[in-house]
């Protein structure tokens, strides 16, 4: 049987997910995707995501990839998964690839958003996929402490538990905060993260705001790098995985 290596482009609410890796509990993200490409092809396989995230944590531009017939088009993969996944996992795109080409090592950077929102009382649908506060920050500090973690550093205070690989030091293309009437997204972009790196950078971030960690104190967990020392970290679902970038951009298709 001949075979085709494909990528696909995924959109998911992480909320009742145990993350994006296959786990000894919970539903998985890409426990799902196997299971469906099962019910498509009637072959198991194995699916390689770009990005692990973590639980909670939803994504609008995953990237998979995973061999299926090459009998099948594009079309159909797209169409036949979504008609198999369930409501919370969606296929936007996909491409045939190169059979050496890796999503994940051969992405270039992963960008993510953290949303917060304003609300004086409950607010259910914004709460979902963000986080929800009542007191005002201090978004000037907070851009301050975004451009400290620009460019290469050691970010072992931002990770949240030892990482297996030998280097904590990570390359951040761009750190921003964007305020917008009574929402506040903090952007950052980076070759690679670290486990927690994002959440605990945006729950420190969020203690800058609020006057309980000053861009002095901030700046000194950038340049004196120990382990776990940033957080707590900000709650999953307000992290969204936005897009995986590749020096050369897949052409996902319907």
């Amino acid at each position: 049987m001949a075979l085709q290596k494909v990528a696909t482009l995924i959109e998911y609410d992480g909320t009742s997910f145990a993350g994006y890796q296959l786990q000894s509990y919970g539903r998985t993200v890409q426990g799902e995707l196997e299971s469906a490409i099962v019910s498509l092809s009637g072959s198991s396989v194995r699916v390689h995501g770009a990005s692990r995230t973590d639980a909670g944590v939803h994504a609008f531009g995953q990237v998979a990839s995973f061999w299926i017939k090459d009998e099948l088009p594009i079309g159909v993969i797209v169409r036949g998964l979504n008609h198999y996944l369930p409501v919370d996992i969606a296929i936007k795109g996909a491409c045939v690839i190169d059979e050496d080409f890796d999503v994940r090592r051969r992405a270039v950077s992963r960008c993510y958003r953290y949303a917060i929102a304003y609300s004086a009382t409950r607010a259910p649908l914004r709460e979902r996929f963000g986080l929800l506060m009542k007191e005002a920050l201090d978004v000037s500090n907070m851009r301050l402490v975004a451009r400290l973690i620009q460019g290469v550093h050691d970010f072992a205070s931002f990770a949240g538990s030892p990482e297996s690989t030998d280097s904590t030091v990570r390359l951040v293309h761009e750190a921003r905060v964007v305020e917008t009437n009574d929402t506040i997204e903090i952007l950052i972009s980076a070759n690679s993260f670290l486990r927690h790196q994002v959440r605990n950078t945006v729950g420190q971030m969020i203690r800058v705001g609020l006057g309980r960690c000053s861009v002095e104190e901030f700046a000194d967990l950038v340049t004196h790098p120990r382990q776990g020392r940033a957080g707590p970290a900000a709650p999953a679902r307000g992290l969204c995985l936005m897009q995986i970038r590749y020096q050369t951009p897949l052409s996902f298709s319907a």
